[in-house]
């Protein structure tokens, strides 16, 4: 079997402690033979101090199923803890770290190639997993610290079980938490779940009598309790603070106090946070300030006082910025245990907690997991890139909890326009690039448009200033009134990266911001100090493509490409500016532009070139009638070029079709005889027994029928019109009786005429009455004998005899029979009227007089 390097008893390096108990059910989980229903994984839950963190990794490497070459991979939420975690394994085996034992994180690494023991970050192992989905030479991956669900260790477990299930049935799976709460765990691992009781001296909790008025304000108190702390307890004290801004600023409150205050937090040097987690010299007291990075994984020695203040810094979507950032946000009930727990590991402690009972009692009982709060870009990309390295499979991811429909779709919406999906939501060649370079992928998508090393330095400036917050943004306000907010102007921050130096510059956020650059140029493949050069807008559009903003015309406000409006103070050098790439949002009541760049109209970079979109549009002048082409730049919702186009034949005859199939009663003119026509056909294709000698099939002509079908009769004659006036200028009846064909219109002529022949004249038919109608003057019926049929009978015909001056006077079926009856009434009241117009006693044998045309 393959052994540490120092032959030793399986569980010895436990002895004396509580974990002891619940290795070798953990050794047995993961030794019996791989299954469907029983997969070598298993969960342990055991408290801080139990032990866990050092003593499962090296009992692991010497289990059989571990290969000589096969290394036990260990994940940590924190780069402190990976550190501290390797040294205290190997020092327990007696080893150098960097040997049988080592570690990586972002900023250092000790490893070599005898490592077979390897911590990791979280965020590292990611990548690494990315990158070799197949986990070669990996016998088993431990995720320490579970329950603190943050979304890089929910994703690296998630994969891990995928990998399990589908190509790697052999990879050992750990999951290690300090709280009880792991139903729903067991059920995602199909694990049983070990628990080591742990060892606990007796705690003392105490509740402040009143709760901290605001958040600005815990320093000083947080100070007050430390000074009554050292009068009060002995030992050294552990102050939980939010972040490195509270600690230091704690520090200098402290400044004199009777004992040696010290900070802890991930960004100190190595040498630093080892310092820490020494024991203290001798008859010396430490107070040591603490992130929530000493809430796990780690042993600060000699503490007997835990001081908390109740918040925590954690990742929420900054909808301003496009990215998580970190917030001040209130710990859980189980945080809250966990920290005080921190006082008792070594003898009997008291834990301060600077808040009330009742505020107690409203606390969470746990911190909400990340991947329900965090913006999910990181998130969607790595699944898509995981999902093109092993295959699509229909099962969901298995995470402890699904993410919220509505961040994925968001977040598949960006990295689309980015770049990194295509339409289908698979991995590009670009999203690859993006995945690698292990940062947000609008900071990615930025630093890969850049075209020259001094523009991937640039590139790296930006994308460190907008990971870090503002470090000119105003501070709070104070009795003079709100600060000023500084300008918008996002080359004064790079000046302030490069070496310049500005009165409100927050020196801190330099420092931090100045050493993530190095980091990216480094991962860019430059030196940590190269020169940076070239135009911040350019970079700027590549990654927020959807925050280029528009002049809406007035000084200070815009329009950006994603449909929100902004604006800048009117003083703001630049409120003037026609078009700028916008990098940092403040969302209140109203988008205020807080970062931005200037860019050029006329010399727009490739990287917003590429998501333009170039058309010509025509639209019709709604005072004119006529049409108007314009070809037009469109990003998202914004026009950024505007110019009149000569109309092509074509586009106009569609926008003329589209008009007229949208408003076909007034785009079109519709004369009598149109109408008539239409009636017409109506009548012919409901005429009993059909229309003998022509196509039986009629068609449709009402008025949606006949718009649904204008590309068949209207559109061949939209060929060079130009205007609505032209549109109302065609001839309808001919285009319909063109429809019709020769065969139909020539039946309808002969069986249902437009006009009747009579001895007098001729008489118009009305078909659009619900009996047709044929109207004349009554001199025009002269010499008829009876009523004139349509279409052989079947279809019923009235008569209606009008005045000279063109009034009706009668209507009748019956020619004959009206001449006999009820002409009499008629001719005796128009003789009297009319006396000049012949009123013939039998108008059936009266010949009829043509009518003479007036001169």
């Amino acid at each position: 079997m393959p052994t540490s390097p120092h032959s030793q008893d399986l569980f010895s390096l436990a002895d004396g402690l509580p974990v002891q108990e619940a290795l070798p059910g953990l050794y047995a989980a993961l030794t019996r033979e791989p299954s469907d229903t029983h997969p070598p994984s298993a969960i342990l839950v055991a408290p801080p101090g139990a032990g866990k963190t050092t003593t499962v990794p090296p009992v692991l490497a010497q289990a059989p199923w571990r290969a000589e070459a096969d290394r036990i991979i260990m994940l940590e939420p924190r780069r402190l803890a990976a550190r501290a975690a390797a040294q205290r394994i190997a020092a327990l085996m007696g080893e150098e770290v960097g040997g049988f034992v080592g570690y990586r994180t972002r900023l250092d690494a000790a490893i070599s190639a005898r490592t077979r023991i390897e911590v990791l970050t979280e965020g590292l192992f990611l990548r690494r997993l990315l990158g070799d989905p197949m986990l070669e030479n990996v016998a088993c991956v431990i995720v320490d610290e579970v329950h603190e669900r943050s979304l890089e260790a929910d994703l690296a477990l998630a994969f891990c079980l995928d990998l399990q299930r589908t190509l790697r049935p052999d990879l050992r799976l750990v999951a290690m938490s300090a709280t009880a709460e792991t139903e729903r765990l067991a059920a995602l691992m199909n694990a049983p779940v070990l628990t080591s009781e742990g060892r606990m001296f007796p705690l003392t909790v105490q509740h402040a009598k009143r709760d901290i008025p605001h958040i600005r304000d815990l320093t000083n108190v947080t100070a007050a309790a430390v000074r009554q702390a050292l009068a009060d307890t002995e030992g050294d004290i552990l102050v939980f603070l939010p972040g490195t801004g509270e600690i230091r600023r704690t520090m200098q409150l402290l400044d004199g106090c009777a004992a040696t205050v010290l900070p802890l937090h991930g960004e100190l040097p190595p040498a630093e946070q080892a310092r820490v987690l020494r024991p203290g010299a001798e008859g010396e007291r430490r107070v040591i300030l603490a992130t929530s990075i000493a809430e796990t994984s780690l042993t600060v020695p000699g503490v007997r006082v835990v001081i908390d203040g109740g918040f925590r810094r954690a990742p929420r979507f900054d909808a301003g910025a496009g990215l998580s950032r970190l917030e001040t946000v209130r710990i859980s009930k189980a945080a809250a245990r966990q920290r005080a727990g921190r006082a008792g590991r070594e003898a009997p402690g008291t834990a301060i907690c600077l808040w009330t009972t009742a505020t107690e009692r409203g606390l969470p009982q746990h911190d909400r997991p990340e991947i329900l709060e965090a913006d999910l870009a990181d998130f969607v990309l790595a699944t898509a890139l995981w999902a093109d390295s092993v295959g699509e499979n229909d099962a969901p991811l298995p995470l402890p909890d699904q993410p919220p429909g509505s961040a994925v779709a968001a977040a598949r919406e960006l990295l689309t326009m980015l770049g990194a999906l295509d339409d289908a939501g698979k991995i590009t060649k670009l999203g690859r690039n993006m995945a690698a370079l292990g940062t947000h992928p609008r900071l990615a998508a930025m630093m890969l448009a850049a075209n020259t090393e001094e523009e991937a330095a640039l590139a790296a400036d930006l994308a460190a200033l907008l990971e870090e917050r503002d470090p000119l943004r105003p501070r709070a306000a104070g009795r003079a009134g709100p600060p000023p907010i500084p300008p918008a102007d996002i080359s004064l921050r790079l000046d302030l990266i490069a070496g310049g130096d500005h009165p409100d510059a927050d020196r801190g956020a330099l420092a931090r911001i100045r050493q993530a650059a190095a980091r990216f140029r480094l991962r860019l493949g430059l030196k940590a100090r190269h020169p940076a050069g070239g135009d911040p807008a350019a970079l700027l559009a590549a990654g927020f493509p959807d925050r280029i903003a528009l002049s809406r015309g007035e000084a200070g406000t815009f329009r950006l490409s994603s449909g929100t409006n902004a604006r800048l103070r009117r003083d703001d050098t630049l409120a003037e500016k026609k078009l700028l790439a916008v990098a940092s949002l403040h969302l209140r009541t109203s988008a205020e532009i807080r970062m931005a760049a200037p860019l050029d109209l006329n010399a727009l970079p490739s990287a917003l070139l590429d998501r333009t979109k170039e058309q010509v549009e025509t639209s019709l002048d709604s005072v004119s009638g006529n049409i108007l082409a314009r070809r037009r730049t469109r990003i998202g919702c914004l026009v950024l070029r505007d110019r009149t186009e000569k109309v092509q034949s074509g586009d106009a005859s569609a926008l003329l079709l589209a008009q007229a199939k949208a408003s076909p009663e007034t785009a079109l003119e519709w004369s009598d005889s149109a109408r008539q026509l239409q009636a017409r056909v109506e009548w012919a294709r409901t005429l009993p027994g059909g229309t003998h000698g022509v196509e039986e099939d009629w068609p449709e002509f009402s008025a949606s029928s006949l718009a649904a079908s204008m590309e068949d009769w209207l559109a061949p004659w939209l060929e060079g019109l130009s205007s609505l006036t032209d549109l109302k200028g065609l001839d309808l009846t001919t285009l319909l009786r063109n429809h019709l064909g020769y065969a139909r219109t020539h039946w309808l002529d002969t069986h249902l005429p437009a006009s009747l022949p009579f001895p007098g004249g001729s008489a118009k038919v009305d078909y659009t009455q619900p009996v047709p109608v044929a109207e004349a003057r009554a001199q025009v019926f002269y010499g008829t004998d009876k009523t004139p049929q349509l279409a052989g009978g079947r279809v019923p015909l009235r008569l209606a005899l009008l005045s000279p001056a063109g009034r009706p006077q009668a209507i009748t079926a019956d020619l004959a029979g009206f001449w006999q009856g009820g002409w009499a009434d008629m001719r005796r009241d128009m003789r009297g009227r009319y006396p000049r117009h012949e009123w013939p006693e039998n108008p059936a044998l009266a010949p009829a007089k043509p009518r003479t045309p007036k001169r």
